[in-house]
């Protein structure tokens, strides 16, 4: 059995999903349903006894106690946060809360429940911490990517707590012994994504008809990750990685903000295409938010060298499947931009304790 943390969130829910079609392994999904909670998402796992779902805030040190007692897993992957920038500036605190105390207080259960178990138990269980490249801060247009080594150097409050929270993992391991693994990841994308970031921003707002607002002169670098491959990569270092160790997750898929919306706008006219003219007469030019960085990419090496994970998708064929995916779910589109999906916050049905 393992606890995840946040799998209803976009890449923890389609962590879950992966994991319960894959592998013959019970999952306790533990999330605290903030805005970024959906269970619709999960709606594919109701009835199923592998998944056991539990509405718990990751702060509550006597819940996370009772879930660890209670379910003993294996492993704890840990995927809930606070994870939009924007967010962050106009309200950081809720950031500093979830992703520094929230991790604290994980920690600190996982070691207590780590200490208590017999040794061969104690050997095999793992803590893994999902983070995020934005750690290192913005790269040049001529810099190598990001590695295992890189310096930190978080620009947003978002990043700053992700930092934070690594260091704690980092400190827990080396102080405690507590058997932690971290894995960095550039820029997900992919089905179930909430639509306030880039790519289903775009893709719901073209469908609306509404304009699509692209950040500055739309030349930041991102390194594009499909979730399925992040998925893949995280099974891959929970099953070999060594405690202590991190390890960076990317696409190998570096483009720039502006190429990404004209794909999009491609696909969709090629897929949906309007009465007349192009999704591409939507693009409007909006102010660059404060501190944005100009780049990311991951040099994933070490994951492939050491684990031998690769990605499957490239960037064309997982925009692709993307769009295919959200103009095929139009009503989980529809009820996340309505706030629809709120409701199902008290589906007692999908929820176990």
């Amino acid at each position: 059995m393992i606890l995840v943390t946040g799998g209803a969130g976009f890449i923890g829910a389609n962590f879950v999903i992966d994991w319960l079609n894959r592998v013959d392994e019970t999952v306790v999904n533990v999330d605290k349903l903030t805005y970024a909670g959906n269970l619709g998402t999960l709606e594919s796992l109701r009835g199923d006894p592998s998944h056991i779902f539990v509405r718990e805030d990751i702060c509550d040190s006597r819940a996370m106690d009772y879930l660890l007692d209670q379910y003993q897993p294996r492993a704890i992957l840990h995927f809930a946060a606070e994870s939009h920038v924007d967010r962050s500036i106009h309200g950081p605190g809720e950031f500093m809360h979830t992703n520094v105390v929230g991790t604290f207080t994980l920690l600190e259960a996982a070691h207590r429940y780590w200490q208590a178990l017999p040794s061969a138990a104690r050997d095999e269980f793992r803590f893994l911490h999902v983070s995020t490249d934005e750690v290192f801060g913005s790269l040049s247009m001529h810099a190598p990517p990001f590695s295992e080594r890189s310096p930190y150097a978080p620009n947003s409050p978002y990043s700053a707590s992700k930092a934070s929270s690594d260091h704690l993992v980092r400190a827990w391991h080396h102080t405690y012994g507590l058997p932690t693994l971290t894995t960095h990841c550039s820029n997900n994308y992919g089905p179930y994504q909430f639509p306030e970031k880039l790519i289903p921003l775009t893709i719901t707002r073209a469908l609306a008809g509404k304009p699509l607002p692209l950040y500055g002169d739309g030349l930041n670098v991102r390194d594009w990750l499909y979730v399925g491959d992040h998925c893949n990569a995280i099974r891959a270092v929970l099953a070999k990685g060594r405690p202590g160790d991190t390890y960076n997750i990317g696409g190998w898929n570096e483009v720039a903000n502006i190429d990404v919306v004209h794909a999009l706008c491609r696909l969709l006219d090629e897929r949906l295409p309007k009465a007349s003219g192009s999704y591409l007469d939507q693009i409007k030019a909006v102010a660059d938010r404060p501190g944005h960085d100009r780049r990311y990419a991951i040099d994933a090496g070490k994951l492939e060298r050491e684990l031998g994970w690769t990605p499957e998708e490239t960037f064309e064929t997982g925009l692709r499947r993307t769009v295919d995916w959200y103009l095929a779910h139009q009503r989980w589109v529809s009820d996340v931009t309505s706030g629809a999906y709120l409701k199902l916050a008290g589906a007692d049905d999908l929820i176990d304790a």
